[in-house]
């Protein structure tokens, strides 16, 4: 997983509202010196996963409990997929539990906040 200095070549904003799902390839790694050393003290992540397979909701959720925002690549499954109503069943008892949301994006990514986080259902500029 790239590190929080890390950004997408197409810009982040596009992969989170455009589309697509990113790889490890799509990221680059910037001068940690450009940045405030206190970044990396920051309380909240922004977390990339994958879920490939039902066991990958696990670190998804432990990334929740710790506070963190997870953006998921869901496109391996289809949103009628009985596993993944099961994964979005769990993810959203996760965001309940600790006050956070859940959200779907098309049906490629699911993003998941922690409490005192939400996610807008409007894009900026609309």
């Amino acid at each position: 997983m790239p590190p929080a200095t890390a950004v997408d070549n197409m810009g982040l904003m596009s992969k989170l509202l455009g589309g697509g799902s990113a790889s490890t390839e799509d990221y680059v790694e910037l001068d940690v010196d450009d940045f405030d050393a206190n970044a990396s003290a920051a309380q909240v992540q922004i977390r990339f996963a994958e879920i490939s397979e039902k066991n990958d909701v696990i670190d998804i959720k432990d990334a929740v409990y710790d506070g963190d925002i997870v953006v998921a690549d869901i496109i391996r499954h289809t949103t009628s997929d009985r596993t993944m109503e099961h994964i979005t069943d769990e993810l959203k008892q996760v965001a309940r539990e600790v006050g956070g949301d859940i959200v779907q994006k098309e049906d490629d990514q699911l993003i998941i906040t922690p409490g005192g986080v939400s996610v807008s259902r409007s894009k900026i500029g609309r």
